[in-house]
């Protein structure tokens, strides 16, 4: 007796269609598009999950340089002025303090400032 591959195959192809929902025009009918338009967009999100890293280190970067700047210092002198003051506090959370809790941003800056 021939054994075929129909309902494995069937869901393979319902899997891939049922991923491809949203993409436009053949991209999310055809099936040979659709594995191509599939391949192609999981190489984007793998790209963007590295980018998105990159995104926010810059966001902290601009944050903690602009309230450093309403205070007369630069971003880097006082990323020099926290690590000479042994100081190790990440960027996001540098950021997170300019933001949301300014006070404590401005004793580190003092901090800082008293290092260099």
């Amino acid at each position: 007796m021939r054994v075929t591959a129909a309902v494995p195959s069937r869901k393979r192809r319902k899997r891939a269609l049922e991923r491809a929902k949203g993409f436009y025009g053949r991209s999310s009918k055809t099936i040979r598009v659709v594995y191509d338009a599939i391949d192609k967009a999981d190489s984007h999100a793998y790209v963007g999950r590295k980018q998105k890293k990159r995104q926010y280190r810059r966001l902290w970067t601009v944050r903690i340089n602009a309230a450093c700047r309403q205070q007369n210092m630069t971003y880097s002198k006082f990323m020099n002025g926290l690590k000479k003051a042994q100081i190790d506090i990440n960027r996001k959370v540098l950021a997170d303090l300019a933001v949301k809790d300014p006070a404590a941003f401005t004793a580190l800056l003092e901090k800082a400032k008293a290092a260099c």
